[in-house]
């Protein structure tokens, strides 16, 4: 597992290991990481379906809910297969977007 932090956002990436074994680490070091924005890059996991995204739903659901913006990057799993509770983008740059735009909102308290 490889980290990426600047600023405020960690950007977790990962190499040569499955998707759960990525999920039992990351539920391993997330309390060192959950004050921060997080951006999952899953780009390398070439045979994601929309279950594997749903498996991070709880955790998406409950980091937001604390304020802080969760992203997941694959260009594998199109954004209208999962629900609004995940946020997916195809790219990184564009999950730096959405982490730029929502910490404007919280900004502004919207």
């Amino acid at each position: 597992m490889i980290f990426d932090k600047e600023g405020t956002t960690t950007t977790v990436f990962q190499e040569n290991t499955s998707l759960r074994a990525f999920q039992k680490k990351l539920n391993e070091v997330y309390p060192k990481i959950k004050h921060d924005n997080i951006i999952l890059n899953l780009s390398s996991f070439e045979n994601l379906s929309t279950n594997d995204i749903f498996e991070f739903l709880q955790l998406s659901k409950n980091h937001r809910d604390s304020g802080k913006s969760f992203v997941l990057v694959t260009g594998n799993v199109s954004y209208d297969e999962v629900p609004d509770e995940i946020c997916l983008v195809p790219t990184l740059q564009e999950a730096k977007d959405i982490i730029e735009m929502e910490e404007i909102e919280r900004d502004l308290g919207l």
